[in-house]
């Protein structure tokens, strides 16, 4: 009998092998389920139904619950890190990102890497244990139905980390238990290498494309990876990948316009609650499940949303955790970009002003605080149509065959809903003013909502915005770090490269 070398569940899961093709290939079945098993039978990963829609919903509720990673250091990152916020507080958790201070020991880079990991492990494991569920109830059809849902999560997590390290391991199979004869062999299993980013990227398109043709449809419900989420992600893939591809940004934007997705009357309306601002009521959203989110997460009265008091007052319960700084405090070059427009409206959204006991960034008296996520019941949002219709405007501006007179169109048709001027004639008939406006535009369109950062590497404007930032913003903190090309990706965490030396710390770190 061969001794077996057991790794407990979450080490297993987190440090699970790169595989070379492609496809699906199971080369083991190890679960926590199966663990001890000590022939070479076939293991199974879900013996029946029961489990594996057991197992879907949890991937749902990581999902949903898992703050910290997916909604505040997302925050953290895409505004924080940019010209959009200042920390906030005070600790180095979130001074590091404000400062460009990253290191290998960066509590939030480390977190946010083990975490998505970890999910990218569970969504793999799903993937190729409902493959061969032992329950003849569930249908071939079921089977591709729950595995494309898996797969949607798992490309939107290899999006995130492919969008902050650049070249990451990529998990596509689930490791044999370790026994005598076979340690040598199933090292690299728990310690991969790293993809490079192309690489990557194709294993997403691979992911997303598969779910396309088995996903659910969207039927309303927002909450689920429906084929209109993969679209979305598909469109934000092509506008990203080392080798873009602007035509296919066009097409799955027009796909989700042909599904009926539309620009909500109100932006108010996305952020709106339905009650009194104080204590006393229920601050539920105005609107779910509304025509212009594709992908959200609800937290309905019963669960809540604890991240609502990082950021500010929770409407519903007005002094609650109202003692300590917040994070992700909207920069004065913020407030600028949005006051020169004349944006009063997506302004008001996105900022609010109460009275406070610090004054880290501004006067106690009237300090500002980031307004989007404003209740502890309010919807997080993470695919919208409007991020989504804005990046077919780019795609207009910098594709093959520019179309300036559609882009300046679809910009218009933003600015008309936040009540702000159309564009002038200068400004549409010239490509490198149109340019400008849109970044302009998709700034204070989605302020706050951790785009800022990655849309300044993907457009090479991090070293120019964040120069301006640190001339013209006197409430910023000086930076310890120059911005540099090298800025553009995190740092990998230094306990990764302790343990794992087929890992390799991104340039510059």
């Amino acid at each position: 009998m061969n001794k077996k070398y057991i790794f407990s569940g979450a080490i297993a899961l987190s440090l699970m092998v790169t595989s070379c093709g492609l496809d699906y290939d199971p080369v083991s079945d190890y679960s926590d389920v199966t663990e001890g098993i000590e022939n070479q039978e076939e293991e199974v990963i879900f013996a029946n139904r029961a489990d594996a829609e057991s197992a879907l919903t949890a991937l749902y509720n990581d999902f949903k619950n898992n703050q910290n990673e997916l909604q505040l250091d997302y925050l953290l990152i895409g505004d924080v890190h940019s010209d959009n916020a200042y920390a906030g507080t005070t600790g180095s958790e979130v001074v590091d990102p404000a400062t460009n201070d990253l290191n290998g020991t960066t509590l939030c880079v480390n977190r946010d890497w083990n975490y998505y990991m970890l999910e990218a492990a569970r969504c793999t494991r799903f993937i190729v244990g409902v493959a061969s569920v032992k329950d003849n109830s569930l249908s071939e059809s079921e089977i591709n139905v729950m595995r494309a849902q898996a797969e949607i999560l798992r490309a939107f997590i290899w999006f995130r980390m492919v969008r902050m390290w650049g070249n990451i391991p990529v998990i596509t199979t689930v490791p044999k238990d370790i026994t005598s004869d076979n340690i040598s062999e199933s090292y690299e299993s728990y310690f991969p290498a790293q993809n490079t980013e192309a690489e990557a990227y194709e294993y997403i398109l691979k992911d997303l494309n598969d779910a396309l043709l088995y996903a659910p449809d969207g039927n309303g419900d927002k909450t689920r990876f429906s084929k209109d989420v993969a679209r979305a992600l598909l469109a934000k893939v092509y506008a990203e990948k080392p080798v873009r591809d602007y035509a296919k940004v066009i097409e799955y934007v027009d796909a989700l316009t042909a599904a009926g997705y539309d620009l909500m009357p109100e932006y108010g309306d996305l952020f709106n609650i339905d009650g009194a601002v104080k204590d006393g009521f229920t601050a539920t959203p105005l609107y779910t499940n509304c025509k212009e989110s594709i992908l959200e997460v609800h937290y309905p009265v019963g669960s809540g949303n604890w991240a609502s008091w990082m950021y500010g007052r929770c409407l519903e319960d007005w002094d609650n955790s109202f003692t300590w700084a917040k994070w992700i405090t909207p920069s004065r070059d913020l407030l600028s970009a949005f006051d020169r427009l004349g944006d009063t409206k997506r302004k008001e959204q996105t900022v609010v002003y109460y009275e406070c006991a610090w004054s880290n960034y501004y006067p106690s008296d009237n300090y500002a605080f980031m307004y989007k996520v404003r209740s502890g019941y309010s919807n997080v949002f993470f695919l919208r149509y409007d991020d989504l219709l804005l990046l077919k405007a780019e795609a207009l501006i910098n594709g093959e065959n520019p179309d300036l007179a559609g882009a300046a169109a679809i910009i218009d048709r933003i600015r008309t809903r936040a009540g702000v001027a159309k564009l002038t004639s200068a400004e549409k008939s010239n490509k490198e003013a149109l340019f400008n406006v849109y970044v302009n535009e998709r700034r204070l369109e989605l302020a706050c909502e951790g785009e800022r950062w990655f849309d300044l590497v993907r457009l090479n404007l991090v070293e120019e915005a964040m120069a301006a930032a640190q001339r013209n913003d006197p409430g910023r903190l000086p930076i310890s770090v120059p911005y540099t090309t090298n800025s553009y990706l995190l740092p990998i965490p230094q306990d990764v490269l302790d343990t794992n030396p087929n890992v390799v710390q991104n340039p510059g770190y």
